[in-house]
């Protein structure tokens, strides 16, 4: 067995561990094995009506999808022909490295720890960051496979923690005592939530891809019916989560097409 063989048979591996193992993570946040779930750890921080950035209930069941994409991108890494090939080399480091991450972050949620859990949400965004610029690499068009189980799940779940890493900062700083992140009309959390736009906007520029706009999009919108039919009630959080939401498509509409007609 070459060197190259054994570095991919390791990177394979790895990446099945660390995905089987934040879905253990998950089923635990859940609350499946006994306990509080994520919404009402941490002394409710996470929930729905803590603070101006908390995304309604529903928004939350897309982490079904990014579970069941990370579960199927690496069963597909074993099938035969595709270990050597240089998009999972590109990747698969770091498909592992945001499964650990993800892990860390559920423990440390149902620890209590909200600011570390800040700390590890940050460096998850910016590892799936990293990955998406090298999804972007591809110099032609991908098999369907490939659309789907690297640009689309990549795309799907950085689309959604650019989303959950402001939520995160927001229950972060309210859980402490910052009474602005929990009560209108959040002016912190505008603000915040145009820096996520912008990392949105620049993804969308990039790479010209639905996933991670429509993700971003999905989060954004439930992030406007939280503050528009719930509480705390925050019209201008609200209006601003569907205007960047409407610019985050708008861009990756454009570039999208731009893609497409050079292929």
């Amino acid at each position: 067995m070459s060197q190259s063989e054994k570095s991919d048979r390791v990177r394979r591996s790895l990446v099945a561990l660390t995905v089987v193992g934040s879905l253990v993570a998950a089923l635990f946040g859940s609350g499946l094995f006994g306990g509080s779930g994520i919404s009402d750890a941490a002394g409710g921080a996470f929930a729905a009506d803590a603070t101006v950035l908390a995304p309604a209930g529903l928004a939350f069941a897309i982490w079904s999808v990014i579970y069941l994409g990370l579960l199927a991108y690496a069963i597909w890494q074993f099938m035969p022909g595709q270990s050597a090939k240089p998009r999972h080399r590109a990747i698969g480091y770091g498909v592992a490295a945001s499964a650990v991450l993800n892990a860390a972050w559920i423990m440390c949620v149902m620890a209590w720890r909200i600011a570390e859990s800040f700390v590890i949400i940050a460096l998850l965004l910016g590892v799936l960051l990293v990955t998406f610029v090298r999804v972007c690499r591809r110099p032609r068009r991908g098999t369907v496979a490939e659309i789907v189980l690297i640009d689309g799940v990549i795309g799907l779940y950085l689309g959604w923690v650019t989303v959950a890493a402001a939520a995160n900062l927001a229950a972060w700083l309210a859980d402490i005592g910052i009474a602005s992140w929990a009560e209108a009309p959040g002016i912190p959390g505008t603000i915040t939530l145009i820096a996520a736009g912008l990392i949105a906007v620049f993804t969308a520029w990039r790479g010209g891809r639905w996933a991670p706009a429509g993700a971003t999009a999905w989060g954004l919108v439930w992030i406007a019916v939280g503050r528009w039919g719930g509480d705390p009630a925050a019209p201008v959080v609200a209006t601003t989560a569907i205007v960047l939401a409407a610019i985050v498509l708008a861009v990756a509409a454009w570039r999208f097409r731009q893609r497409v007609s050079r292929q």
